[in-house]
């Protein structure tokens, strides 16, 4: 039997759908840690699956540093404009700006490898393979720059 409040807190903790989530806890037998591996698991299948699809939409963010010396601006893309717009996407674009000031990258590769500057334990990767399973459309970085002053 399906516990309720194991599926409201798996839904609050990874943002991932009811229905995936149903189904990671019914497969686990209720239990969290397993669900959690279960999601995990299958969305680097999504993924895979989705990193082909065109991303013409997405918006632009920028952070810039509270000494007013270092800013950071990132382009986010996705496939649709519906998805552009959603709080989650714009927070996620905004949180990828700030880690853009906070540590150089020279390229792609190297951002996606950086270590998420909120939690240590994720990698920018991960946000954006996160992402993909909360919308269900291929999110990528386009462009990003940081920007200090005097370089």
């Amino acid at each position: 039997m399906l516990d309720i409040s194991k599926l409201k807190q798996l839904r609050q903790e990874t943002g991932i759908s009811i229905a995936l989530c149903k189904k990671a806890l019914e497969e686990s037998n209720n239990k969290l840690g397993q669900a959690k591996k279960l999601l995990q698991q299958w969305g680097i299948e999504k993924v895979k699956d989705k990193s082909g699809r065109t991303t013409s939409q997405g918006s632009i963010f920028s952070y810039i540093h509270h000494n007013r010396k270092v800013a950071g601006f990132i382009e986010l893309l996705s496939e649709t404009d519906f998805v552009s717009q959603n709080q989650e996407f714009q927070k996620l674009g905004t949180e990828l700006s700030m880690q853009v000031a906070s540590i150089p990258a020279k390229n792609q590769e190297e951002l996606k490898n950086q270590e998420y500057i909120r939690d240590t334990g994720k990698k920018v990767s991960g946000l954006l393979n996160d992402a993909v399973l909360k919308f269900g459309e291929n999110i990528k970085i386009g462009r990003f720059l940081r920007w200090v002053l005097g370089e």
